[in-house]
């Protein structure tokens, strides 16, 4: 299974692409919101992770792009710093499945993931 992951720190990125790797999961890694949507443009993922405020297209429009541009059912986890609760019901208004916040557990992130399996 391939993993978009949308997140512009470069240090976070690399992480959680190390922790997907280690469980069998392939990534491909998106530093801002253009880079995002042209992958998912190309590609089809099992999971999207997407990191709130990006450059170019922030997480919540990378979220309601999935969903209304592209209408996949891809599911979509939000990881961000911002445990703001108004952001996290924007964010499943908008068609977020699930919310992390950093840092990350890589255990939790990884039972997410998998918990989003038994649907795919």
């Amino acid at each position: 299974m391939s993993i978009l992951v949308c997140e512009d720190n470069k240090v976070v990125a690399i992480t959680i692409s190390a922790i997907l790797t280690r469980e069998g999961y392939n990534s491909d890694l998106a530093p801002d919101g253009n880079k995002a949507m042209d992958l998912l443009n190309k590609n089809d993922y099992s999971h999207i992770l997407v990191d709130i405020h990006l450059p170019y297209h922030s997480g919540l429009e990378l979220v309601k792009y999935v969903r209304s541009e592209l209408n996949k059912k891809t599911p979509i986890i939000i990881v961000s710093t911002f445990s703001d609760p108004l952001i996290l019901v924007q964010a499943k208004e908008l068609g977020a499945d699930d919310y992390i916040i950093k840092p990350i557990d890589p255990v939790h992130l990884i039972n997410k993931i998998k918990s989003f399996e038994k649907n795919i």
